[in-house]
């Protein structure tokens, strides 16, 4: 099969078409003829020498896919050759097959398009898991997501608007902010010209932020711990700042906060089995519906993954990136 290969450590430009064996499910496993993978930032990470696969997973790129069951290992019962999936794999994704667990996939929505589906798992699973589980964000509360451009912050405004709750999200520029308006953001705040701690805290009337998804870190700590309200929830998943800071830990005894995190790749197939029911049974009606749907910023071929990539570090995208492995 093709895959693409890159050097850890290196740049976008290192990303290469290369040859290699087709990978064969093991049991429990199903193996997909990839039509279409997800760009993601951790696949960034890895190529960068900064995100190695866990024990086991394929040292190929790509955390999510797109395609049709090509082959079933043993005792697999749910999927069958030809069936239309979408999946969460342990890498492997950048190539024109790959394995996964048949525990991580899910049916592709109805009418929609194999480019779409493969928008969905990464980010769904994430989000879901993070502000929905662990940030137990419900109707009438705040979430705050920085980024709203990208495929999470895309994906965290969506789930608000469904869950019943008021989204708040940063963004760079004036173009991306009407972007995450016409995504369904309630509250737009263009941090590189307004404080946003002290854009959310003015509009709350100095009540806060319910819930915060955050994925910088270490600079922005004091100002969550600040305008995070009693019984408030700061969800790390990920780090783009500092991994390290200090905070006055006052705020978390009387307000009642809890600070917690988790990275979906780590995550045991049982508990991303959970995480795929849950979204089989709450979002994906509402993908079969059109009531929510993906949003594809860019598309290239698979030959053409390394100007994926400089795209994503670029941070000019909105939504989501997809490799076309196999259209």
């Amino acid at each position: 099969m093709r895959y693409i290969d890159y050097e850890p450590g290196g740049d976008a430009d290192t990303l290469r078409l290369a040859e290699g064996p087709t990978p064969a499910p093991r049991t429990g496993e199903i193996l997909i003829e990839v039509a279409y993978a997800g760009i993601n930032r951790p696949d960034i990470l890895q190529r960068s020498g900064r995100y190695p696969p866990p024990p086991g997973a394929s040292p190929i790129l790509g955390l999510e896919v797109s395609g049709h069951v090509a082959e079933v290992g043993a005792g697999v019962q749910e999927w069958r050759g030809g069936d239309a999936v979408t999946a969460l794999v342990p890498g492997g994704g950048y190539a024109e097959y790959c394995t996964t667990p048949a525990d991580q996939a899910l049916r592709v929505p109805a009418h929609m398009d194999l480019a779409s589906a493969a928008a969905l798992p990464e980010n769904w699973f994430t989000v879901w898991a993070n502000a929905a589980d662990m940030g137990a964000l419900k109707a009438g509360e705040r979430l705050l997501v920085h980024g709203g451009t990208s495929g999470i912050g895309f994906t965290a405004i969506q789930l608000a608007r469904f869950l019943g709750a008021t989204c708040w999200a940063t963004v760079g520029n004036d173009d991306k902010a009407a972007f995450c308006r016409a995504s369904g953001a309630h509250h737009v705040i263009n941090y590189r010209t307004t404080d946003f701690a002290e854009a959310v805290m003015e509009a709350t009337g100095h009540q806060g932020i319910d819930v915060i998804l955050d994925v910088v870190g270490a600079p922005y700590l004091e100002r969550h711990i600040g305008i995070l309200r009693r019984d408030g929830r700061l969800v790390f998943i990920a780090l783009s700042g500092d991994n390290r800071g200090e905070i006055d830990l006052a705020p978390i005894l009387t307000k009642r906060l809890r600070l917690t995190g988790s990275a979906m790749r780590p995550r045991t197939v049982g508990e991303k089995r959970a995480i795929r029911d849950a979204l089989a049974q709450h979002i994906w009606p509402e993908l079969d519906h059109g009531r929510l749907l993906p949003h594809i910023g860019a598309r290239f071929p698979l030959t053409e993954a390394a100007r994926a990539h400089a795209l994503m570090e670029s941070g000019d995208h909105r939504g989501k990136i997809v490799l076309a492995v196999k259209p």
